[in-house]
């Protein structure tokens, strides 16, 4: 069997959004945002597009959108390519599905909890190994939770989730290691397979159910984020390359840190403060301050 790549916006959507696809989404986000408890027992899912009601606002796009029986909604994305200012488009998104429950004249009180899932392809916070996050307000002195803490970020770092087969364990490790491995696999694992909405997922993404059209715009899409990729790195290694070039013309006194700010300069425009700091070496910090001296 062929599978799918679930990383892609079109594959995620039909196998996490669509008609059939209920019960999978309720164990999948049973499984990260609730541990594997049964706490979610039913949802709807809805159109995930948010189109901007004020003029001038940014129109909004997720992956899938759900709303919980209690009324909570949880919208959810997978993120591919490490794009600029990726973090605050998260936050806008689950900031503007909160703001938007409400029409004219209704009160605060009807408003429901967001909860914004987000799994990246890319590492979000290099300075933690866990492979989930979750964010909630939180006094800064006494770390308590805000009373009204209606929004709740949760991230899934791919990347960070290393488990072989034999090694899965929780309903959360089988459904990442679904996420990262469905595309590469030739069947179902045994240890998967006893779970039917896993099940379920990998008899939606057999490619052998797809029409020519469907494959061949996958493949497209594929072929585009690989290419992005490619770019990503491409810039990288240029950016690298003619830091150094320029540390050694230039002939700075402060060697390897004057080298290492010449990179990050060459790599503003295309990258973001986290993921420069990893190339580089440099500190966030270090980095969003050159962004504002740059700016």
């Amino acid at each position: 069997m062929i599978f799918i790549n679930p990383k892609t916006d079109y594959a995620f959507k039909k196998i996490f959004g669509s008609s059939e696809s209920k019960d999978i989404l309720i164990s999948f986000l049973n499984a990260l945002i609730y541990e594997g408890n049964s706490t979610i027992q039913d949802l709807e899912i809805i159109n995930p597009n948010l189109p901007p009601k004020l003029e001038g606002l940014k129109d909004s796009y997720l992956d899938v959108k759900a709303k919980l029986s209690d009324g909570t909604l949880v919208i959810i994305e997978m993120q591919v390519l490490n794009v600029q200012s990726f973090g605050k488009r998260v936050l806008y998104n689950a900031a503007k599905t909160y703001a938007f429950q409400l029409e004219a004249a209704q009160g605060y009180r009807l408003l429901k909890p967001v909860i914004a899932l987000t799994i990246t392809d890319f590492e979000m916070f290099p300075n933690s190994a866990e492979w989930i996050s979750r964010f909630v307000f939180k006094e800064v002195k006494k770390n308590f939770t805000y009373p009204e803490n209606d929004l709740d970020l949760v991230f899934v770092e791919l990347p960070k989730f290393i488990k072989g087969q034999e090694e899965l364990e929780s309903l959360a490790d089988k459904w990442i290691y679904f996420m990262k491995n469905a595309r590469s696999l030739t069947s179902v694992p045994e240890t998967m397979d006893s779970i039917p909405e896993i099940h379920e997922a990998f008899n939606i993404a057999n490619q052998a159910k797809l029409s020519r059209e469907e494959v061949e715009d996958l493949d497209r899409r594929e072929q585009f984020i690989y290419d992005q990729q490619g770019a990503i790195i491409k810039a990288v290694q240029e950016g690298i390359e003619q830091g150094i070039e320029q540390g050694i013309e230039q002939g700075l006194e402060q060697g390897k840190r004057e080298e290492k700010l010449a990179i990050a300069r060459q790599l503003l425009s295309q990258l973001d403060n986290a993921t420069i700091s990893q190339v580089t070496g440099l500190s966030v910090e270090d980095v969003q301050n050159l962004r504002s001296t740059n700016s």
